[in-house]
């Protein structure tokens, strides 16, 4: 299983709890922070302390590719050794689960990924999830060339995992456990602290088993298991759905507006000038990604449909628009204090008039293209 997160104590104390739930386990991690000597260190322990240590040389200068390079190996020795019952790879703060599940399942004949986890501090949730700094101002990349920041690593990290262990952190409020279970209200939770039934439920978590596919499917943005609308605590999250595109000009300038209104927004949106791009929504710590994410369905031919997974094919058919088939606004805010009616004011202004949409497919592509520079055109 893997364990995950940037809450490093919360992280710690959940694979030592682990360590005792399960016996037969040892957790396997690699420390990245070594990499300025040109390697990452990798510790085997147990409940009973560590079993071994080694060092892995960087690859094209970059430690998580060090660690790519390594996992494998040395799970498969472990396995070999036929004492493991579970390997608990700990993964290093800033690495996310993804890319190494995936790695893993790659190597499905002898190694299986039983479950997912993240290690999350509620008390630390919003500070993180606000926090705009670049990894590497932070000590946390992973490579040289590591352009990401705490908020959307944090946010990946909190949102792909299907576990949350969380820690006993007598800072926190209700507002952080109601924010928690906005931004990802699928997730089993599961404490750390205490004994007995806690210790059980957490063993159970981790050999409970996981689908690569089906995770990753979750966070397509295409077919994302999104939030729903919520208001508890002092929290709230804004489900907007539309089905009138998007004047390009307009959303771009309101950019820095509607970033800066929510802790955290993602989703799907098309613009009118771009009527086959489904173009993603991803925002966190005040900073904005948005990206290609290929084309809408409706834009593909009819033969292309058998080579698209099925849960593409079952979230397009929930959208589906007689005249606009699969194209949509389908944008997501959540934050403490959320002004609702104020992010719904500002994306239906950015939406085309009637008199615009009235104009047709033709006039929109004639439309000022906007994000030609953040789509990479």
């Amino acid at each position: 299983m893997i364990v995950c997160g940037l809450h490093s104590e919360a992280r710690r104390a959940t694979v030592r709890r682990l360590l005792t739930a399960v016996p037969g386990s040892v957790a396997l991690h690699h420390d990245l922070s070594t990499a300025a000597r040109g390697t990452v260190v990798r510790t085997v322990r147990d409940a009973t302390g560590t079993l071994s240590t080694g060092e892995a040389p960087l690859v094209n200068d970059c430690a998580c590719c060090a660690l790519r390079e390594d996992l494998v190996p040395e799970l498969e020795r472990l396995a070999d050794g036929g004492l493991t019952r579970l390997a608990v790879v700990e993964l290093w703060d800033s690495v996310e689960p993804r890319a190494m599940a995936e790695v893993v399942a790659a190597h499905g004949e002898r190694l299986v990924v039983s479950s997912v986890l993240t290690a999350v501090d509620p008390a630390l949730l919003l500070p993180y999830l606000g926090n705009g700094d670049d990894l590497a101002d932070a000590g946390l990349a992973a490579a040289a060339s590591d352009q990401r920041t705490v908020a959307d690593t944090w946010a990946r990290q909190l949102e792909y995992a299907p576990v949350l262990a969380l820690a006993d952190s007598p800072l926190a409020d209700d507002e952080d456990r109601a924010l928690l279970a906005q931004l990802h209200p699928t997730a089993r939770r599961v404490r750390i602290d205490g004994e007995g039934a806690s210790l059980g439920e957490l063993a159970a978590a981790a050999l409970a088993g996981f689908d690569i596919e089906a995770a990753a499917a979750r966070q397509h943005p295409a077919c994302a298991l999104l939030p729903q609308d919520a208001d508890e605590c002092g929290v709230g999250t804004y489900v907007w759905h539309r089905a009138r595109p998007f004047h390009p000009e307009r959303l771009y300038q309101a950019l820095e507006e509607l970033t800066c209104a929510a802790a955290r927004s993602r989703g799907r949106f098309w613009l009118a000038d771009r009527p086959d791009t489904l173009v993603a929504w991803d925002a966190a710590g005040g900073a904005l990604c948005v990206e290609s994410a290929g084309p809408w369905l409706a834009a593909l031919p009819d033969a292309a449909w058998e080579s698209v997974p099925p849960s593409r094919r079952a979230a397009a058919s929930l959208d589906w628009h007689p005249a606009h088939g699969d194209r949509c606004q389908h944008l997501v805010f959540t934050s403490p204090g959320l002004d609702r009616e104020g992010i719904e004011r500002l994306l239906e202004s950015c939406l085309l008039t009637d008199t615009e949409y009235a104009a047709g497919h033709a006039a929109w592509k004639r439309l000022p293209p906007a994000f030609d520079s953040l789509l990479e055109v």
